[in-house]
């Protein structure tokens, strides 16, 4: 039987909540009522950013709020939507007066909750923006559908916008430059083993000791394909694969990189991916010339890697330089 470290499951949200709030009281204050999260002290004369979504992704989104990122993250139950009052709620938190971005990952619980909230938030004269971020190569099935899922690629669209928005860009300025960064990073994940809900005693799905999922989404959707296990060189070839296609890069060119770990996988696995990606890359002529490696969006215990990538221009690579302060991203 899985076991998990909880009181009461009908509790772990709101809990976990007030623990991140108890431990960093000089970045976040949180709305008990709504469920969100926000800078405890207020940004001034800016464009507030407001996120969100299922919980069960940590540190994204609440870990992201402060200086340089969100003004506000709204806080759903697992891998389940914050309602649309809440949203709304958490979008009046974030303005200041300039208007409100709202950045979503692409869901259909998301979607709808957050677009309803920047509906109603104009009868309170609110300006808002959605900025929608689907980098999932694995779920790109053109025009059909809801197009790709959302995924690590929202921690640059939340780093980027953030910067704009304390550089006192206007409010069409920052959805622009979130929309550019959602519109060219890509990211493709794997799985060794399934994620498992508070309470559960199974996994959200098996695998054979011989299989990965290739493709698996952070809310533990199944792929679409399997592959055969191999060491940690093949498995970075699995993810980069794809994303070089979408991608169609050249020699020369410069990227952000996220090796991002899905929950149980641990650090020194981590790095392995990124030494395989940063050898695969360098042969190929591509610059990695900004990081990030660890664990910031999760999918509960899944034992797992995504990899997302993002050619990097001055513009992006200056917002993504600039200062940041918050629980799980500080430089």
């Amino acid at each position: 039987m899985r076991r998990s470290i909880v009181n009461d499951a009908d509790d772990l949200i709101p809990e976990a909540l007030e623990g991140l709030a108890l431990t960093h009281p000089s970045m976040l204050t949180l709305d008990t009522e709504h469920r969100f999260l926000t800078r405890a002290e207020p940004a001034r004369d800016k464009v507030g950013l407001v996120s969100g979504g299922g919980s069960g992704h940590e540190p994204l989104h609440a870990g992201f709020v402060g200086t340089g990122m969100l003004d506000v993250a709204v806080a759903g139950a697992v891998f389940a939507s914050p309602t649309a009052l809440q949203v709304l709620a958490a979008t009046k938190a974030a303005d200041a007066g300039r208007g409100v971005v709202q950045i979503v990952k692409n869901y259909t619980g998301d979607v709808l909750n957050f677009r309803i909230a920047g509906e109603i938030s104009g009868d309170d004269a609110i300006d808002t923006e959605i900025v929608l971020v689907d980098d999932d190569v694995a779920t790109d099935s053109g025009d059909d559908g809801p197009g790709r899922r959302g995924t690590a690629a929202t921690v640059i669209v939340e780093k980027v916008c953030g910067a704009a928005a304390e550089e006192g860009a206007s409010l069409a300025e920052v959805a622009a430059i979130g929309r550019r960064a959602a519109a060219s990073a890509r990211t493709m994940s794997l799985a060794l083993a399934a994620g498992t809900h508070p309470g559960d005693d199974r996994p959200q799905f098996d695998l054979g000791d011989d299989e990965v999922e290739l493709g698996v989404g952070i809310h533990g959707e199944r792929a679409a394909k399997r592959a055969s296990f191999t060491d940690a060189n093949g498995l970075t070839d699995l993810l980069l694969e794809p994303l070089l296609a979408e991608l169609d890069l050249s020699r020369g060119d410069e990227v952000v990189a996220i090796v991002n770990g899905l929950g149980s996988t641990y650090p020194l696995e981590l790095q392995l991916v990124a030494r395989a990606l940063h050898h695969r890359l360098g042969d190929a002529g591509v610059e990695i010339s900004r990081w990030l490696v660890g664990s910031y969006v999760t999918s509960l215990d899944m034992h797992g890697v995504s990899i997302t990538l993002m050619p990097l221009d001055d513009e992006l690579r200056r917002l993504w330089d600039a200062p940041v302060r918050t629980p799980a991203l500080t430089w």
